[in-house]
Order: C-alpha cells, then sequence, then structure tokens
C-alpha cells in the first residue's frame, strides 16, 4: 500500500514525472485527458521512457471526456460519465483508446467516473449504462487490464449492482475516499463494506459533506475533513488490498506542492500503523 501520486502529463512528461521522483514517491496515476486524440506510440515512448528514467511505476491510467463536464448537482447528471447519452458513445471511445495506449505501457487498469448511475434499475439509462460499462471492460479485458469505476456520483449499492448485472471477471472500483462525502453519497468507511473486495486503486483525498444542494462539498486538506483514512486503511489491508494509496490533491501551483508533501506524510504515518 504504497502512497502515490495522480498527475497529468501531458505538455510536460519528463518534468512532470521528474517531479513526482523528486518528492520521494515510487508510483504515479495517470490523468490523461490531454492526450484524448493524441495517443501516439510517439507520446506513449515518451511517457514510457520518463518512467523508466525515474524509475517509477504508473499504476492506473483515466480519462472523463471528450465533452463538457460539469462537477455539480444541476448539471452533473447530464454532463458526467457513459450515463449521459449525448456524449457516451465519444467517451467509450475515448476509454477503448486509453486502454490501448496502457498496453503500449504495461499498464494493467483503466478508470473514470461513470457518472450519475440510476438507483432505479428500472430506469431506462440503467441497463445502458451497464451495457456501456461491459463494452468497455470487455475491451480493457482484451488488453489484459481491470476498468474501473471510480466513486463519488452513484451510492456505493448502485455501484455493486452494476458490478453483479454486468457479472465481467475485470470490473472493480477505484475507491476515491473523498468523493463518496462531496457527493453526499456515503461515508467511505461504510463504502468499503459495500464494495470493499472489488477495490483495485484509492485515491486518497479528503472532504465536506455538500451544504449547498447545487454544490458538491468543499475538498480540503488531506487530515483536515470527515474520511477517517486508518479505519479506510484497515479495513482494505484486511481484506488483502496491496494496491496504491494515490493523493489526488485539487489545488494548483506551489501550494498543491506543500500540500501533497504534508499529505504524503500524513498518509505513510497511518500506514505504518496499519501495516504494523
Amino acid at each position: 500500500m504504497a502512497v502515490g501520486l495522480l498527475i497529468s502529463p501531458h505538455g510536460a512528461p519528463e518534468a512532470t514525472i521528474k517531479r513526482v521522483h523528486d518528492m520521494g514517491f515510487s508510483n504515479c496515476f495517470l490523468s490523461l485527458d490531454g492526450y484524448i486524440g493524441k495517443f501516439t506510440a510517439d507520446a506513449a515512448k515518451q511517457i514510457g521512457d520518463s518512467l523508466a528514467k525515474y524509475e517509477l511505476v504508473a499504476t492506473t491510467v483515466e480519462v472523463v471526456g471528450p465533452g463538457r463536464l460539469q462537477w455539480d448537482f444541476l448539471e452533473g447528471p447530464s454532463t458526467i460519465g457513459v450515463v449521459p447519452p449525448k456524449t457516451r458513445s465519444a467517451r467509450i471511445d475515448a476509454l477503448r483508446q486509453v486502454s490501448d495506449f496502457a498496453k503500449q505501457l504495461g499498464i494493467g487498469q483503466v478508470q473514470t467516473h461513470c457518472g450519475f448511475i440510476p438507483e432505479d434499475p428500472s430506469d431506462p439509462l440503467y441497463p445502458q449504462t451497464v451495457a456501456a460499462i461491459r463494452t468497455v471492460a470487455e475491451h480493457c479485458h482484451t488488453n489484459g487490464q481491470y476498468f474501473l469505476m471510480e466513486t463519488g456520483q452513484e451510492t456505493p449499492t448502485t455501484m455493486s449492482r452494476v458490478i453483479h448485472d454486468a457479472n465481467l471477471p475485470n470490473l472493480g472500483v477505484g475507491l476515491d475516499t473523498a468523493n463518496l462525502i462531496l457527493y453526499g453519497k456515503a461515508n467511505p468507511v461504510d463504502a468499503v463494506d459495500i464494495l470493499g473486495r472489488h477495490v483495485r486503486s484509492v485515491h486518497a483525498k479528503d472532504g465536506k459533506w455538500p451544504t449547498d444542494p447545487s454544490k458538491l462539498g468543499e475538498e480540503v486538506l488531506i487530515g483536515k475533513g470527515l474520511v477517517d483514512f486508518k479505519t479506510v486503511f484497515t479495513k482494505l489491508h484486511k481484506l488483502g488490498y496491496t494496491g496504491a494509496i494515490t493523493i489526488e490533491r485539487e489545488t494548483s501551483g506551489p501550494q498543491q506542492i506543500e500540500d501533497v508533501k504534508n499529505e504524503k506524510l500524513y498518509l505513510e504515518n497511518i500506514l505504518s500503523e496499519v501495516m504494523a
């Protein structure tokens, strides 16, 4: 359960990957929306060479586009994931492309936000979404990869239902500890009880419940929010989870670097207790 960092290498892959190395991380999670339409062999070589040069392991790739994305409660249901019919086909195609790109890099996991999946299985959007998820997961399977649904917009029970209904061995969960709170869907400790055996990646992030019905809750520095990381990690450890704990800090610039350094120490201290 080594601590890693989520990065977007588009534009400066070597400099971005070097920064991860210089901060003392052994692994990273690649957010690749900037590469949509540009998943070339040259781009794969740039990233692959930089990972090798700085001795970093890339654990997972993710895209959430193309198309407009509105991260709130008002327009989120119609703009996020593979639930909205308008952008579904393009996003399935982008996920297939990033899967093929990840195969060139030897990365075995592809992740995305699937969207506000209906809790009512009789909602017409529900079977359409399951079919879309199955399509992507089947493509990932041909590349020897897992396809992971990132927690957030749906309840853990709904995500569990999708896993059951899609019925594919390579369909799993990317547990984002804060998203469950930011979207008001669940406590991450309880979510592990429902989804824990399917978790194959973890985004370490902290936050608070939404108090404005149109806006997500506030993402905050790890340790300043409501996520009980020690209990989450303890439960995952008991379930045999050995994957990365990936920091995702949604700030930018020098403050992000400072925050990430502090979060790394915080998480490593907790993990040392859990693993003792």
